[in-house]
C-alpha cells in the first residue's frame, strides 16, 4: 500500500504510483518496523533532482525492486525542501560513513531511527545487491548492525555540536575571510574552485559588502567578473532568465538545469546590489529579467513563489533548452539563425549532449549600438516562441517559507534599486516598469500568504501547496529569513504590522531554538525528536538557519532601536566567526551580516510628506551603507519606531542619521546627507 497519495509534497506525489508501499515520514511508519522487525529504508530527494529522477526510474517503478523492498523493509520517502531538519540528520550521518553527500540519499536505519548504512545513487544492479545485503546483515549480524548505527549517531551528535569555541567577527577576521576568498578566486572564469560550480552568491554579497567598508577594489573585481561570467554562461537562461542550480564545468557553460527558488532570490539581490553600487548596465539587465523569471514563472498567484522548475523534461536533461545550428537557422531563418550562432556560441560540435549547444552570451550586447540591442531582443523573442512549442519542465509547486523570505528581500531590494535609475528617457523604461509592477504585486503575494497561511498560533510551518500549509513546523531559517523579509517590506511600505510580525517571529526563535553559549538548534524545543538535534552554522546552498536569523536580528534592532536583539546577534555571530576565518566560502552569509555590524549598521530616518519622491529617500538608498536601513514617512508616523519623535526642520523634510544607537544632527539637504553616509 502506497501511502503518498494525499501528500503536499510534489516530491512524494512523483513516488505514488511506484510499486513501493512508500510511507511518509511519520511515526506510525517507524512503529511498523517495530512490529515487523525490519530495518527502515529512508529515501530522500526533492522535485527537480535528476538522479533522484533516474533512480525512480530505474529502482523504484520496478516490480522486482518495488517487491524486494516491500517483503524486508519499512520505505520511508522525504522530500528534504519539506524536511530540512530530517535531511540534515541523515546528509551528516552519509558525509560522516562516506565521505560525501548528495541526493538521491539512501539511508538503512533501525526501527528508532538510528542509520547504519548510508549512500546516494545506486543504479539498479548495485541498489538489488545492496537491498539483499543488508537484509541479511539485519537477519545474521544485528549486534553489529546495531553497534554500527550507535557509532554513527555519536559521530553525528558530535559534527552537529554546539558550545564550541567562540570570537567576535571584527574587522581583521572579515579582512582575512575576504583575502582567503581571492586566493581561492578562479580569475579565468569566475567563481571559486573548479567542477560543478555554483554560484556563490552570498560570498558575492559579503564581498559586495566588504568593498563599500574597506573601498578594496579586488573584492569589487572578482564580484563584477563573476557576476559578468554568471551571466555570460549557459548556467543562465538566455531567452527566459532564472539561473540554473549549478554548472557541470568550471566556466559556466552546461547548467544541471533545474532552477531554485533560493538561487534566483539570492542572485537577485546580488545583481540589485550591484547595480545600485556601479550602475552596471548587465547589472541592471539581469536584476531586471531575474525578476521578471520570479514574478511569471514561479509566482503563484494569490500565494507565494513555488520552490523550483524541474531539471528534466520527460526524462530528458537539457531537452527544453539546447540547440543545435540547424534548429536555430529553422526558427529564425538563414542570415539571423547564423548571427544568433555566432551571439549564443552554438557549435557543430555542440557543448552539450548529441550535437546540441546550451546558449551562452559570446558577444558584449549590454554596451553594443541600440540596433545590435534591437536586433538580440527581436531574436531572443523568436526563439523564446520556438522553444515555448517544446515540452516544458514540471514546477515544483509547493511554498517554502525560508525561500519565500528570500525572495521578498531580494525583491525589495530590486525595487528600491529601480526606483533610484528609474528615467522615462531609457529605452526599455516601460519593459521596467512593467516588471516592477508584477514583481511587486508577487511579493506582496508572497508576503500576505505567508503572514496569514504559514503563521498557524503563532508559530511558522515549513510548507504549503494549493493554499493549504502543510504540517511540518518551520525550522531556523524558515524563522530568520520571514523574519528579515518581513524588515525589509516595512522599510518598503513603512507600514507597522510587518515590523511586529518580524519582531514575534523573532521572539518565538529566541525562545525555542536558543542553544548554549549564543547558539541556535536548528529545530524548536518542542519539535519532533530525532537521532540528533542539528545545529548546523555552515552557509551552504542557502543561509544556515543562524546566519538568516542573525540577519534577522540586526535589521529588527536597528529598525526597532531594542539592543537585546543586536545582543543576540552578536552573541551568536561569535559561535560562527571560528569558521568566518577558516572557511569563509561556506560563511558568506554570516560574514555579510557580520559587515553590516561592523559599518553599524545605520539607521537612517526621513521624514517626509513624499516618502516615494523625496531626494532625501533616493540619496539614502543610493548611499546606503552595508547593512543600513532606511525607513521614510510622516513625522511620528504609527508603528514605524524609526520616525518616531523626529519632526520635520523649519517645514522641510529632513534625515535623521544614527549609527550602532548613536544619533547626528538631521540634515535637510541631500549633499549633507552623503556626507554623513558617506
Amino acid at each position: 500500500m502506497n501511502r503518498l497519495v494525499d501528500a503536499t509534497s510534489p516530491y512524494l506525489l512523483q513516488h505514488a504510483d511506484n510499486p513501493v508501499d512508500w510511507w511518509p515520514w511519520s511515526d506510525e511508519a517507524f512503529a511498523e518496523a517495530k512490529r515487523r522487525d525490519v530495518p527502515v529504508l529512508i529515501s530522500v530527494g526533492y522535485a527537480a533532482c535528476h538522479w533522484c529522477h533516474v533512480m525512480a526510474h530505474e529502482s523504484f517503478e520496478n516490480e522486482q525492486v518495488g517487491a524486494l523492498m516491500n517483503d524486508n523493509f519499512v520505505s520511508i520517502k522525504v522530500d528534504r525542501e519539506e524536511r530540512p531538519d530530517v535531511d540534515a540528520v541523515y546528509m551528516t550521518a552519509t558525509q560522516a560513513m562516506t565521505g560525501q553527500g548528495g541526493w538521491p540519499m539512501t539511508v538503512f536505519a533501525t526501527p528508532d531511527g538510528t542509520p547504519f548504512f548510508c549512500g546516494t545513487y545506486f543504479p539498479r544492479p548495485n541498489f538489488v545487491q545492496l537491498l539483499q545485503s543488508v537484509t541479511t546483515a539485519w537477519r545474521e549480524q544485528r549486534e553489529e548492525v546495531v553497534r554500527q548505527g550507535a557509532a554513527v549517531v555519536e559521530a553525528i551528535g558530535g559534527a552537529q555540536a554546539v558550545g564550541g569555541p567562540t570570537a567576535p567577527l571584527d574587522a581583521p577576521l572579515l579582512d582575512a575571510a575576504a583575502g582567503r576568498l581571492a586566493s581561492e578566486y578562479d580569475a579565468t572564469n569566475g567563481g571559486f574552485g573548479g567542477a560543478p560550480k555554483f554560484p556563490p552568491h552570498m560570498n558575492l554579497l559579503f564581498l559586495l559588502r566588504h568593498h563599500q567598508r574597506t573601498g578594496d577594489p579586488r573584492s569589487l573585481e572578482i564580484t563584477r567578473h563573476t557576476a559578468e561570467a554568471m551571466a555570460r554562461g549557459g548556467i543562465y537562461d538566455q531567452l527566459a532568465s532564472g539561473f540554473a542550480r549549478y554548472s557541470v564545468d568550471a566556466h559556466w557553460t552546461v547548467p544541471h538545469f533545474e532552477k531554485m527558488l533560493y538561487d534566483n532570490a539570492l542572485l537577485l539581490r546580488l545583481y540589485a546590489q550591484l547595480w545600485r553600487l556601479t550602475g552596471d548596465p548587465l547589472a541592471r539587465r539581469v536584476a531586471r529579467d531575474t525578476a521578471r523569471f520570479l514574478a511569471d514563472e514561479l509566482h503563484r498567484p494569490g500565494e507565494g513563489f513555488a520552490s523550483a522548475l524541474d531539471a528534466d523534461t520527460e526524462g530528458v536533461e537539457g531537452l527544453t533548452y539546447a540547440w543545435t545550428p540547424a534548429q536555430l537557422v529553422e526558427a529564425l531563418g538563414e542570415e539571423d539563425g547564423r548571427w544568433a550562432t555566432d551571439l549564443f556560441a552554438v557549435t557543430e560540435e555542440g557543448t552539450f549532449e548529441h550535437g546540441m549547444s546550451v546558449l551562452k552570451l559570446a558577444r558584449d550586447v549590454d554596451d553594443a549600438a541600440p540596433e545590435v540591442r534591437a536586433r538580440w531582443q527581436q531574436v531572443v523573442g523568436r526563439l523564446l516562441s520556438a522553444r515555448d512549442t517544446r515540452p516544458q519542465p514540471a514546477r515544483d509547486d509547493k511554498v517554502v517559507a525560508a525561500w519565500n523570505g528570500l525572495a521578498i528581500t531580494a525583491i525589495v531590494e530590486f525595487l528600491q534599486v529601480a526606483a533610484l535609475y528609474a528615467s522615462p528617457q531609457d529605452e526599455d523604461a516601460n519593459l521596467m516598469d512593467g516588471v516592477t509592477i508584477v514583481a511587486d504585486g508577487a511579493m506582496r503575494d508572497a508576503a500576505e500568504h505567508l503572514a496569514t497561511v504559514h503563521l498557524v498560533d503563532g508559530r511558522l510551518r515549513r510548507v504549503s501547496r494549493d493554499g493549504k500549509v502543510g504540517e511540518p513546523a518551520g525550522v531556523l531559517e524558515d524563522y530568520g529569513c520571514v523574519a528579515e523579509a518581513f524588515c525589509s517590506l516595512h522599510q518598503l511600505t513603512g507600514e507597522g504590522r510587518w515590523l511586529t510580525l518580524a519582531g514575534d517571529l523573532l521572539d518565538t526563535a529566541l525562545a525555542h531554538f536558543a542553544a548554549p553559549g549564543g547558539a541556535f538548534y536548528d529545530t524548536a524545543d518542542d519539535a519532533e525528536r530525532l537521532v540528533a538535534r542539528p545545529a548546523d552554522p555552515t552557509d551552504n546552498a542557502t543561509p544556515s538557519g543562524r546566519s538568516a536569523l542573525i540577519a534577522g536580528l540586526v535589521a529588527y534592532s536597528a529598525l526597532s532601536g531594542e539592543t537585546r536583539y543586536r545582543e543576540a546577534a552578536e552573541a551568536a555571530l561569535a559561535t560562527v566567526s571560528p569558521i568566518v576565518g577558516k572557511h569563509p566560502r561556506f560563511t558568506g552569509y554570516a560574514a555579510m551580516v557580520g559587515e553590516a555590524l561592523l559599518s553599524g549598521p545605520y539607521e537612517i530616518a526621513v521624514v517626509t510628506d513624499d516618502p516615494a519622491g523625496d531626494p532625501l529617500v533616493a540619496a539614502a538608498r543610493r548611499h546606503a551603507p552595508p547593512g543600513a536601513v532606511v525607513v521614510a514617512g510622516q513625522p511620528d508616523q504609527p508603528g514605524v519606531p524609526l520616525l518616531a519623535d523626529r519632526p520635520l526642520v523649519d517645514g522641510r523634510s529632513a534625515a535623521y542619521v544614527c549609527r550602532g544607537f548613536v544619533c547626528q544632527r538631521p540634515v535637510t539637504s541631500v549633499e549633507e546627507l552623503v556626507a554623513e553616509l558617506s
